[in-house]
């Protein structure tokens, strides 16, 4: 077993969680920025801009990734840093903040990997309804014709729309991220809709404007159904789930097929339709024409997974976690089947080339009387993952794999209470200490997973 050896290694953050700079020229607010300093909303009070300062210290970031054998860095464009009202007038400040980014990457044999939406929605379109918008299929392919016109010069792989499970169920459904809102299920299926529109809009005006052959994705999200066993009966059972439309209304958002068969397929799952009813949208042949774009590669973001056995009936079951179940200082379950199985189930249902766009850890990291972070946990996790995820690579196509994060950042609603970096950010003097998980992660990429 072998990763290939053009296998992309590289590392990821989001404009929102790194950048800082929020007064700089002339950046309108995004809905973050105004969520942050709405009291109670986020962990400790603090906001993007008290953390990583990564908007005057790119340099620096650049260097020191250079310095750590980084390859690829996948990042976001903040929407409102480049058009502040979300349409119309251009910030000339705001591109030529990414055009000296983009241009010290390159020049530090660093692969640019460039996310057009990472959540974070200009605020003056919030205001005009967002997604719940239509015209906002509209806004968003001008916003890609504007990135795309700009970089494609310099940027080969574009990635349209990350996590729309996060951003429309955790903004919108749940209401415990940006914007802070808790509407009802047609118009929260509706915003899925819009977003998968405008996601096709981006993949058209992206090629449409780009200066050479480019390559687009689209990055989901998903908590992977894995097999209890890896008997034939389990990993049926385990790919139904995966698969499978939820029935609670209040967690519709997690899943994989509303937003990806349409996208891959041209049309939404049957069971979409049978399980929420009058609650769908109305979906025209244009509009499904217009979704059903081709993709040249297929972003997952991948941190953990559920068991699913074959119970008694024949139906999908899922398995109870022992007492005593591992978990990551966040909470989260320690699942490495995840990286092995999703990618799998992926690929063989959507036959599209895979990229791992987001997998990390958050620990409790310290730096200790030695002056270094060592964070042997993380050091284990990715052994484990990375180990299934090699597996995979053996079986489908999979093009590459972004560690989240390349530093310690803000955790949205948990402010900087978690720490998933392989840097560690000292948020007082933004000092960057590489975990031991850095120098680690370096012989990974430079041996190409020979070791896993």
């Amino acid at each position: 077993m072998a990763f290939s050896k053009d296998f992309v290694w590289g590392a990821a953050t989001s404009a929102i969680q790194v950048e800082g700079g929020v007064h700089e020229g002339d950046k309108g607010p995004s809905v973050w920025d105004v969520f942050s300093h709405t009291p109670g909303k986020v962990k400790d009070g603090y906001f993007p801009e008290d953390g990583c300062d990564h908007y005057y210290r790119f340099a620096d970031d650049i260097a020191l990734m250079k310095k750590m054998g980084i390859r690829a860095y996948r990042f976001s464009i903040d929407w409102s840093r480049i058009l502040p009202l979300g349409f119309g007038a251009v910030s000339e400040e705001g591109l030529g903040f990414y055009d000296r980014l983009i241009d010290k990457l390159l020049s530090a044999g660093i692969e640019p990997y460039v996310t057009l939406f990472h959540w974070e929605l200009p605020q003056a379109l919030e205001e005009l309804g967002g997604w719940l918008n239509p015209s906002i299929v509209d806004w968003f392919g001008n916003y890609a014709a504007v990135i795309s016109s700009h970089f494609s010069d310099r940027v080969h792989h574009f990635f349209t729309i990350n996590e729309p499970q996060c951003f429309i169920g955790l903004g919108y459904v749940a209401g415990v991220h940006a914007p802070g809102k808790q509407l009802p299920l047609d118009q929260t299926l509706l915003m899925a809709h819009h977003v998968l529109m405008a996601n096709g809009r981006a993949a058209i005006e992206l090629r449409s404007h780009a200066k050479h052959a480019i390559q687009v994705g689209f990055a989901p999200t998903s908590s992977v159904a894995y097999p209890a066993s890896e008997s034939p009966a389990n990993i049926e059972a385990a790919r139904r789930e995966y698969f499978s439309i939820p029935k609670d209304t209040n967690r519709w958002f997690w899943n994989v097929s509303l937003w990806s068969d349409p996208v891959f397929f041209g049309h939404y799952p049957d069971e979409a339709f049978s399980t929420y009813g009058s609650a769908m949208p109305k979906i025209t042949d244009e509009d499904m024409a217009l979704i059903h774009q081709p993709f040249d590669f297929y972003g997952q973001n991948i941190y953990n997974g559920y068991a699913v056995r074959q119970g008694q009936d024949g139906r999908s079951e899922v398995v109870p976690r022992p007492a005593g179940f591992p978990r990551t200082a966040s909470g989260w379950p320690i699942t490495p089947e995840a990286l092995y199985y999703g990618p799998k189930f992926l690929y063989e249902r959507y036959h599209t080339p895979i990229y791992i766009t987001e997998n990390g850890i958050s620990c409790c990291d310290v730096v200790s009387l030695d002056g270094a972070v060592h964070d042997p946990e993380r050091i284990d996790f990715l052994s484990r993952y990375l180990g299934q995820l090699k597996r995979a690579a053996s079986e489908i196509d999979l093009r590459g794999y972004f560690l989240w994060s390349l530093m310690d950042n803000f955790e949205w609603s948990d402010g900087y209470t978690q720490r998933f970096g392989l840097w560690y950010v000292d948020y007082t003097t933004k000092k960057r200490i590489p975990k031991d998980s850095a120098y680690w992660y370096r012989e990974i990429m430079a041996t190409n997973g020979r070791d896993l």
